[in-house]
């Protein structure tokens, strides 16, 4: 089922009745039933949220996403009882081999090299040179063959001169908006599927919360990067604007491919956290990543 997002841009009281999000600003309010949403992106400092409506949101499942002054994705709430199973999963993924995780983090790099090569390809029509380089990713990618790939990509990806920072210049801050929405879906995912975000597969920093979001999000980053690139041919703005950042969250509903079928990325991701639980519990030997392009 595919969920609804909000983005709250505006002086705004949130609460609830009867199982229904009462949504009320200066000029208008509305309803909407708290199983249709998905995703609640709160960017105003004058927003109002009751206990009763984080907790009815949060218990359905729904990511709750505050934006800072920069109108950047700076922290969510998620549910942290969203599995019938959620400590003997756990225990399946602090216990996990480190060879079972190098296996995972080579499986994860070589299907981002893949997708970056198919999409730098589709934007600048030359040889995709790519397959080569996600073909000697090695256990681990301990000769950072992603590295390798993200020079070139950026190198080539743009028409004007770029460097990929997560502070720099514009476009950084579209694709730093993009990729936020991104690790929040990729959270919401793993959570449901009672993962630990803290404890990733390769991402250890133990300031990050989620370290595991940032490696499964990896290989559906190019999504995002192609979504910046159509919008900066069509909008003139290099500043966040409500309608670049509706945009950017259109990526939550962009169909994706598996072999037998096509799915909103927001439901493929679900099933991409599905695979790595199963990883994790032995059941399966290979993440379920979507193909971005039919």
């Amino acid at each position: 089922m595919i969920k609804r997002t909000i983005l709250i841009e505006n002086k705004t009281t949130i609460t609830t009745k009867n199982l229904q999000l009462v949504i009320k600003t200066e000029t208008k309010e509305g309803t909407i039933p708290i199983e249709d949403l998905g995703y609640l992106v709160i960017d105003h400092p004058e927003t109002y949220i009751s206990m009763p409506a984080m907790n009815l949101l949060i218990e359905n499942n729904a990511a709750i996403i505050i934006c800072n002054k920069s109108h950047l994705p700076n922290g969510m709430f998620l549910n942290l009882n969203s599995h019938h199973i959620q400590q003997e999963i756990f225990k399946s993924q602090i216990d996990a081999s480190v060879p079972l995780k190098k296996q995972l983090w080579q499986q994860t790099i070589i299907e981002k090299i893949s997708n970056q090569g198919i999409l730098l390809e589709k934007i600048t029509g030359k040889p995709n040179e790519f397959p080569f380089l996600a073909s000697k990713v090695l256990s681990g990618d301990s000769t950072n063959r992603e590295g390798v790939a993200a020079n070139f990509f950026w190198k080539s990806f743009f028409d004007i001169k770029f460097k990929r920072e997560r502070f720099g210049d514009y476009p950084n801050n579209f694709l730093n908006y993009g990729y936020a929405i991104l690790r929040a879906a990729t959270a919401r995912a793993l959570s449901g599927s009672g993962l630990l975000n803290t404890l990733g597969i390769h991402h250890k920093s133990k300031y990050n919360a989620f370290a595991l979001a940032d490696d499964i999000m990896e290989p559906y980053r190019p999504l995002v990067d192609q979504k910046v690139y159509e919008i900066m041919q069509t909008y003139d703005e290099q500043e966040l604007n409500t309608a670049i950042k509706s945009e950017l969250l259109n990526i939550l509903t962009t169909t994706v491919y598996f072999k037998e079928e096509k799915s909103p990325l927001m439901v493929a991701l679900q099933k991409t956290a599905s695979s790595l639980q199963q990883c994790y519990t032995g059941d399966r030997k290979k993440i379920k990543y979507a193909k971005l392009w039919n």
